[in-house]
């Protein structure tokens, strides 16, 4: 019990500095985040990458053993594959560590319209988001973006430190998981309760609001363009016409999302730009595969 009382103290004080920390935010390439956070240290890169391997592994063995993992032959997955293949080149400007993650892309035969991406870079899509979305490449290239710049940024390892929980991993991956094939996730909340909601939403928020421009910023050096991050949230916001408010969620809402990757185009379509071999006013404008309102 003491020791379980020293943990919440020592992350409470961790969470209050990483708190102060990062109100303060650098610019890098044209795009403002905050510090990596010093309350991450409390996991070590190490672990959480290995708590990532085993719990992808399981998932990948749960799905095949339920038919539910795609095989590499399907040119969906070939797809996928081949727009990782062109971003991960672009990754290790965001985190010099992801020159080493030993990266995979599978896809998960499910309606559900997500995808992810945890620590080491390990990426799932699901066909949902593909099927129901209409996906181009180049709006698929942002929501891979946009997973692997949770990744890149440490959302997770952050995330996992405030809670004092060191199986975060397994818990949000294993309960996805466990919804979807039946795995069991094994759930053990030791230490919750650090920071108020209201905090863990901005923060949700905020980071959110960063993978949308680190996602960009890598889709678009890697030729993909940016601007279909603009229609992918029409598309979803057509999509989830019932969603809750945006100050009810940990994400941002479209317009919000939308209006802040307008405001970046200065800097991300030139990226993009010189990806194709010409100039901003020569590019065509973007077209979408669906007729958008």
């Amino acid at each position: 019990m003491k020791k379980l009382k020293h943990l919440a103290l020592s992350l409470t004080m961790l969470v209050s500095i990483g708190t102060a920390y990062a109100q303060d935010q650098v610019v890098q390439d044209g795009i403002a985040v905050k510090p990596l956070s010093r309350v991450r240290v409390l996991v070590p890169e190490e672990q959480m990458n290995e708590a990532a391997a085993q719990q992808y592994r399981e998932m990948l063995s749960e799905a095949q053993q339920k038919g539910a993992l795609v095989p590499a032959s399907s040119p969906q997955v070939q797809r996928l594959r081949g727009v990782a293949q062109r971003i991960i080149p672009h990754t290790p400007r965001w985190n010099q560590a992801a020159k080493n993650w030993q990266w995979e892309v599978n896809l998960f035969d499910s309606q559900q319209v997500n995808a992810f991406c945890m620590p080491g870079g390990r990426i799932g899509f699901f066909t949902g988001i593909i099927d129901q979305l209409k996906l181009t490449d180049d709006e698929m290239a942002a929501i891979m973006g946009h997973e692997i710049a949770h990744a890149l940024r440490e959302h997770g390892r952050e995330r996992t430190a405030k809670s004092g929980i060191t199986s975060m991993v397994a818990r949000g991956a294993g309960a996805l998981g466990a919804a979807i094939f039946g795995i069991d996730p094994n759930i053990t909340n030791t230490v919750t309760g650090l920071v108020g909601q209201g905090v863990v939403l901005k923060f949700s928020r905020d980071e959110e609001r960063e993978a949308d421009l680190v996602g960009l910023d890598i889709a678009a050096r890697a030729g993909y363009d940016p601007r279909a991050g603009v229609a992918l949230w029409r598309k979803m916001g057509a999509l989830n016409k019932a969603a809750p408010p945006e100050f009810m969620s940990t994400h941002p809402g479209g317009e919000t999302r939308i209006g802040d990757m307008e405001r970046h185009m200065n800097v991300l379509l030139p990226l993009y730009a010189r990806a194709k071999g010409t100039t901003v006013n020569k590019l065509p404008p973007y077209r979408t595969n669906v007729a958008l309102k």
